[in-house]
């Protein structure tokens, strides 16, 4: 007997066919072990996919992140969210992800799918689709002319309280394979958690417009202020289902004065707005009934409310514009609040620094200071709220510095244009509500 032949016969040692089938089987177990490991990752991605579109704060960013995290799961180099019309046929939206840039360019230019073809019968039929050859599907009616060549196809429907929204489409793995029955299930339930995620914003949406319409109803419709010019806006923060407690108003007093305020109750709610809107109306009443300066009139509508409210805290501003022996005069007062602006006409815009006073609903008992300062004809008058200039990664003053400059800028504008453009490139991260008052004197 050799000495190979021995040592194959010795026990403990296998022979060459059991060694082989033995790596074989250790194989099959790393494999399934790789197996496991994709699927473990795939829906730890779904998981995660799940809690970024909760965390979405507008109905464009889920959409858009439904399609790429679609591809990312299943590997696609294409996709696209088709969002139906009303009528539930056709598609009013078309969401894509992956075109570069010269592909993007090929397709200048051409309308976006309508939900004809292989689209067309996703939406008819709402079933998970997948195909191998789009080209031979008996609905491909093919694509039009600088459509990058596709293949492969994954679509599912993406539903709303049992009404079909839209489809998500994918095409071509970047492997080369086709779409499997895995993909089909992740995507499926991505699908399912988008649905929640678009009903959810859907319903952010219907509160912030309804938040917003309740807000603007608050505010009042400025009147005719004749000789003087007077403009305002109201812009809501970018928060969903934001209240604020920001207020304006201007009214023609009968001593023959104009007079403004702006106001901001702290607090984003509908507390804050029901707190403002009463402010609002008491200091109205106050105005015609005590033709007092400007701090006596915060005074007295400061002890009023804490007799008979539970008022929050409240920063203001009240100013009378009064007849002067050469032109006007603007007498104000602060109870907490941001000093006016003041532009003049050849000159830089220049706020009115002066001592203010306290807030409302802090104490009664404290004196408040008047100021008054001369207002040339054509001068423009800007009262604002902090909303307009506060910016977390600025200060305040580099905020005051910036409305400066684009009020200077823009002060040739009609004046409901220039309060307009003051809110439309604000200098703040839009967190909180803003108002803007602003009232021109006569030229001459």
């Amino acid at each position: 007997m050799s000495g190979s032949e021995e040592e194959s016969g010795r026990p403990g040692i296998p022979d060459r066919p059991m060694a082989l089938r033995l790596d074989t089987q250790l194989e099959e177990i790393a494999e399934k072990l790789r197996e496991l490991g994709r699927a473990k990752g795939r829906l730890e991605g779904l998981l995660d996919a799940v809690l970024a579109l909760s965390r979405e704060e507008d109905l464009p960013a889920v959409l858009h992140r439904v399609v790429t995290t679609a591809m990312e799961l299943t590997g696609a180099r294409y996709g696209a969210l088709g969002v139906l019309d009303e009528s539930g046929q056709e598609l009013a939206q078309f969401i894509t992800a992956g075109l570069s840039t010269a592909e993007l360019e090929d397709l200048a230019g051409t309308e976006f799918p309508r939900g004809r073809g292989v689209l067309g019968h996703l939406i008819r039929h709402p079933k998970p689709l997948r195909v191998e050859n789009i080209a031979s599907h008996p609905a491909s009616v093919g694509f039009p002319p600088g459509h990058p060549p596709m293949h492969t196809l994954l679509g599912v429907a993406i539903s709303v309280r049992g009404t079909i929204y839209g489809d998500l489409y994918l095409s071509e793995r970047t492997d080369g394979a086709p779409f499997d029955q895995d993909d089909e299930a992740i995507v499926l339930t991505l699908a399912g958690a988008a649905g929640i995620a678009i009903d959810n914003m859907r319903l952010l949406e219907q509160h912030r417009e309804s938040a917003e319409r309740f807000q603007r109803l608050l505010l009042p419709t400025l009147p005719d202020l004749h000789p003087f010019t007077g403009a305002a806006t109201y812009r809501p923060a970018t928060a969903p289902g934001h209240l604020g407690g920001d207020w304006y108003d201007a009214i023609w007093l009968p001593d023959n004065t104009c007079a403004a305020v702006i106001g901001d109750v702290v607090g984003h709610d509908l507390h804050s707005a029901a707190a403002m809107a009463q402010t609002r109306s008491m200091l109205r009443a106050l105005l015609y009934d005590h033709l007092t300066p400007p701090s006596a009139v915060l005074h007295q509508l400061d002890r009023t409310l804490n007799a008979l409210t539970d008022l929050p805290v409240t920063t203001a501003c009240l100013a009378r514009i009064e007849p002067a022996h050469q032109g006007w005069t603007l007498h104000w007062s602060t109870a907490g609040h941001l000093p006016p602006l003041l532009i003049a006409p050849g000159h830089r815009a220049r706020y009115l620094q002066a001592e203010p006073g306290l807030p409302l609903a802090v104490g009664v008992e404290q004196p408040r200071p008047d100021h008054t300062h001369p207002l040339p004809a054509g001068a423009i008058v800007v009262f604002f709220t902090d909303g307009l200039i506060e910016h977390p990664a600025h200060s305040i003053d580099d905020g005051l510095a910036a409305l400066a400059e684009l009020a200077t800028l823009h002060a040739g504008l009609p004046l409901q244009d220039f309060v307009d453009t003051l809110a439309d490139h604000h200098p703040s991260d839009g967190h909180d509500d803003m108002a803007i008052l602003a009232l021109r004197t006569p030229e001459a």
